[in-house]
């Protein structure tokens, strides 16, 4: 497995993995009432991150995407920022793939003046987090479109 910057004609397969893995990864954290409206909104790969230069994929010699993340500058404070979209094959859980691609991330926005990472959480992966030294700050709603709010986390990390 090679963890490599996400280009924009990974889109098909990045969608494919978030559609898959979301919905099986989620199902224990969040009710049916949640997942029918968020899952078409938060299963779908971003063309903006994909082109942004700081969005990663984990891929195998034969070319499937395991996992897949990264970050964007902080939206607030300078030297900050959001670590974005993270996903991993939800039948290749627990291998060190998530941790490959977060520990880019740090690489990565480390070099280029980042001091802290905010990371908006599902419920799921706030223990994933968590182990990789984020912190929780507080309970969260996104809102995803008029009427579609998303239960999450707050968590920040220092680089």
């Amino acid at each position: 497995m090679t963890i490599r910057t996400a280009r924009p004609d990974d889109l098909a397969r990045v969608d494919a993995l978030l559609a898959r893995a979301y919905p099986r990864l989620l199902r224990p954290d969040y009710p049916p009432s949640v997942m029918v409206l968020a899952l078409p909104i938060i299963a779908r790969a971003r063309p903006e991150l994909l082109s942004s230069g700081t969005y990663f994929v984990a891929e195998t010699a034969e070319g499937e995407i395991l996992g897949a993340g990264g970050w964007t500058p902080g939206r607030g404070a300078l030297g900050r920022a959001d670590v974005r979209h993270v996903v991993t094959d939800d039948r290749a859980t627990r291998r060190g793939i998530g941790r490959a691609i977060l520990s880019r991330v740090f690489e990565t926005a480390t070099a280029a003046g980042i001091r802290g990472l905010d990371c908006q959480s599902t419920r799921t992966a706030v223990p994933f987090y968590r182990a990789l030294g984020f912190q929780p700050i507080r309970q969260i709603t996104i809102p995803l479109a008029p009427g579609i709010a998303f239960p999450a986390m707050l968590l920040q990390r220092r680089l």
